[in-house]
């Protein structure tokens, strides 16, 4: 295995009035069990980019390989799991029969040792028959996250997953990924907005400027794992927030920057 390798990745989305390029250039190596946060202004391709890695999407040139195979072919093993900030539950279905729907829709036999398995991973033991709406916000995404879990996947992507839920929640969950992914572990790339959110969670944070989506630095994090709470409170921590904040600060303006040279050109 060798991790994710992205080179010279461009995607640009044809429109009525005229096309979009929403990545232009991103070369990226991560390496293989690695946790990786990308962070950025709204609209910048973070999850353009993650779309790519799950092969829902295609890069107009350039390519992308995960451990030395196409998206494509990871994605028709079951290789990839994907989570969403809408867990996207079937309303009729229960808890246990939503995480098997990935088993299902795969054409696997379903293993309910493995469904079962992973609902006490999630911390949903005495839910296993609840539908979505007797859930609770964080409890319906934990069922997304076994469920994106359920065929082992080499490659986990996540999308905003914790976005919908207020702080204390969040934080709650954020303590949860941790100790599932370290249960777990596999070559993670989440997407998010929250600064405190991507240096608790993640081994490297890869910053992006304004659209057109570029690399504007990988920062990397320090911290050894497993990390707790008292973390949180740290002035190791709030430092390395302050420096993830203003590498994004700087990605921005050098965005704005290039397109106004652009403009003048």
């Amino acid at each position: 295995m060798t991790g994710i390798a992205l080179d010279a990745v461009t995607r640009r989305y044809e429109t009525a009035g005229g096309g979009v390029l929403a990545l232009d250039g991103i070369d990226l190596e991560l390496p293989e069990f690695s946790f990786t946060a990308l962070i950025g202004a709204s609209g910048c391709g973070k999850s353009t980019l993650l779309r790519l890695l799950g092969d829902l999407d295609a890069p107009t040139s350039g390519t992308v390989t995960v451990d030395g195979e196409s998206p494509s072919r990871l994605r028709k093993q079951g290789r990839i799991g994907v989570a969403f900030q809408d867990p996207s539950l079937l309303p009729w279905r229960s808890v246990r029969r939503n995480i098997a729907l990935t088993l299902e829709a795969s054409g696997r036999r379903v293993d309910w040792a493995r469904v079962d398995e992973l609902i006490s991973l999630v911390g949903l033991q005495g839910f296993e028959r609840s539908k979505p709406a007797q859930l609770s916000g964080g409890m319906r995404q934990r069922v997304s996250i076994a469920r994106a879990l359920v065929l082992e996947p080499e490659l986990l992507l996540l999308d905003e997953p914790f976005g919908a839920l207020d702080e204390l929640l969040r934080a709650s969950m954020n303590l949860e990924l941790q100790r599932i992914w370290l249960e777990r572990p596999s070559t993670t790339v989440m997407v998010t907005h929250s600064i405190s959110e991507a240096v608790f969670l993640a081994d490297r944070i890869v910053v992006m400027g304004s659209r057109p989506g570029r690399v504007h630095e990988v920062v990397e994090v320090p911290f050894a794992r497993p990390r707790d709470s008292a973390l949180l409170s740290s002035p190791e921590f709030h430092e390395l927030c302050d420096v993830v904040s203003s590498t994004l600060s700087a990605a921005i303006t050098a965005s704005g920057a290039r397109d106004a040279a652009a403009l003048d050109s």
